[in-house]
C-alpha cells in the first residue's frame, strides 16, 4: 500500500507531498491539481507496469493506455527547480517518490533540446516495484455511456482482468466472471441472492436504483457483448422485459464499472476513481461511498477524486459506524490552482467529525442558505 506520495516538478506542482490511506479522497476546486495526483500514479503504472509493451528503461511513457499527457513540455512544472531533495542534480527532471514498505524513487529527465518528445528519458529509478505489479483499476470521469453493444476482448477483460479506463470492458468482464464469488466480508451484500459476482453487482446496483437487475451476454459470432436491465415485478410485462442501456439513462451504466471494480478488489488492489458520483442522485452517491469504504475495509487501496459532499459524508458515516477506521480515511482539500495550489488535510475522528473545515471545503450549501435567509 502506498503510504506517501511526493511529486516534484510535475504539472501544477513544484513540490507536493502528502500521505495516502486505504481510502483517500481528493476534493477541491476544478483545475487545482486533484487529477494530477491520479495521473502521476497511472503514469508510473503505464511506464513500468506489467502491461507496457516497450522497455521500461526508456523512462516515462507519457501517452498510453491509462493516460495521455502530451509531451514532456506539458508535464514539467512551469517554474521547475532543482530536484536535489530527491536526487543531487540541478537538471530539469520530473520526480516521483512513492513510499510503501520499501520506498520507491522514479525520476525522469526533461531534455531541453527535445521538449516535444512523448517519452521522458529515465534518470534514476530505484526501490519497490510492487506498486507496478499489483491488481489495478483506473476509471476516468469520462466512462462508458449507454450503448447497444460493448467490446468483447478476452486479452483485456479476462486475461488481464482490466475494466478499461472508461469501463468499456466491464460488461464482458462481468459476463465471464458472473459466477465468481465475492469473499465473505465487508463487500458481500447481505441482501444479494448469492455471493456470486453478478448477484452481488445487482444487489449493490439496487442501492442506487431499487428493483433494477443486470444481465451481460455475448453476441455470438461477433466481438461484442450486450448489457440489459430489468426492473422488478413478478407478473406481467415488467417481470421478463429487458431494456437496453440506451433506454435507461446515464446513471446506471456510468456507475456499473465503479461497482464491479470495488466488488472485485483484493487486499493487493490499487483502484483509482474519478468522480464516482457522476449522474447519480444524492442517495445513490451516499451508497456509492459506502461501497467504496467497504472495498477499503476489505484491504484494497482506493484513491478517489470527488466533488460530492454526499460521497464525503458517506465516508464519514462509514467511519462513525465502524466500517472504516478513522486513520484509514484520508481527506485532502486542494485549494487554489496552478503553481499556487495548496493542500489541506482535515482529520476524521471516530465519530465521523472533521477536525477542521477550511473555507471553500464543501461549504456552498451554507453559503447559499445564508443568502436565502438574508
Amino acid at each position: 500500500m502506498i503510504t506517501r506520495l511526493t511529486l516534484v516538478n510535475f504539472k501544477a506542482f513544484r513540490r507536493l507531498e502528502f500521505p495516502l490511506g486505504p481510502l483517500t479522497l481528493l476534493t477541491g476546486l476544478n483545475s487545482s491539481g486533484k487529477s494530477s495526483v491520479l495521473q502521476a500514479i497511472a503514469l508510473l503504472r503505464q511506464s513500468f507496469g506489467p502491461d507496457r509493451l516497450t522497455s521500461p528503461e526508456e523512462g516515462l511513457l507519457l501517452n498510453g493506455e491509462l493516460v495521455e499527457m502530451g509531451t514532456a513540455r506539458d508535464v514539467l512544472h512551469d517554474d521547475f527547480g532543482p530536484a536535489d531533495d530527491l536526487l543531487a542534480t540541478d537538471a530539469p527532471v520530473v520526480g516521483f517518490a512513492v513510499v510503501t514498505d520499501v520506498p520507491g524513487r522514479f525520476i525522469a529527465r526533461y531534455d531541453l533540446e527535445q521538449p516535444d518528445e512523448d517519452v521522458m528519458e529515465a534518470y534514476d529509478f530505484a526501490g519497490d516495484s510492487s506498486l507496478l505489479d499489483s491488481p489495478f483499476q483506473y476509471l476516468h470521469a469520462d466512462r462508458i455511456t449507454p450503448a447497444v453493444t460493448y467490446p468483447r476482448s478476452r486479452q483485456i477483460a479476462i486475461d488481464r482482468g482490466f475494466l478499461g479506463v472508461r469501463g468499456e470492458h466491464t460488461v464482458n468482464f462481468l459476463r465471464h466472471n458472473a459466477e465468481r464469488e465475492v469473499p465473505d466480508g465487508p463487500l458481500r451484500h447481505p441482501g444479494a441472492t448469492s455471493p456470486q459476482l453478478l448477484d452481488q453487482t445487482v444487489a449493490w446496483m439496487q442501492e442506487l436504483c431499487p428493483g433494477v437487475n443486470v444481465q451481460a451476454s455475448a453476441i455470438e459470432g461477433t466481438d461484442f457483448v450486450r448489457l440489459s436491465y430489468g426492473f422488478g415485478g413478478t407478473a406481467g410485462i415488467n417481470a421478463t422485459r429487458r431494456r437496453r442501456p440506451t433506454n435507461v439513462g446515464f446513471g446506471l451504466t456510468y456507475a456499473l464499472p465503479i461497482v464491479v471494480a470495488c466488488l472485485t478488489a483484493t487486499p493487493e488492489s490499487l483502484i483509482l476513481l474519478e468522480n464516482p458520483e457522476a449522474h447519480l442522485h444524492p442517495k445513490g452517491q451516499s451508497r456509492m461511498a459506502a461501497l467504496i469504504a467497504a472495498a477499503a475495509a476489505a484491504g484494497a487501496q482506493l484513491i478517489v477524486e470527488t466533488h460530492s459532499d454526499h460521497v464525503l459524508n458517506g465516508v464519514r458515516i462509514a467511519v462513525k459506524q465502524g466500517a472504516l477506521e478513522p486513520h484509514d480515511a484520508v481527506i485532502h482539500f486542494f485549494r487554489g490552482n496552478g503553481s499556487g495550489a495548496e493542500v489541506i488535510t482535515p482529520r476524521v475522528d471516530k465519530d465521523g467529525m472533521l477536525a477542521q473545515w477550511p473555507e471553500g471545503f464543501f461549504d456552498e450549501w451554507e453559503n447559499s442558505l445564508d443568502q436565502l435567509l438574508d
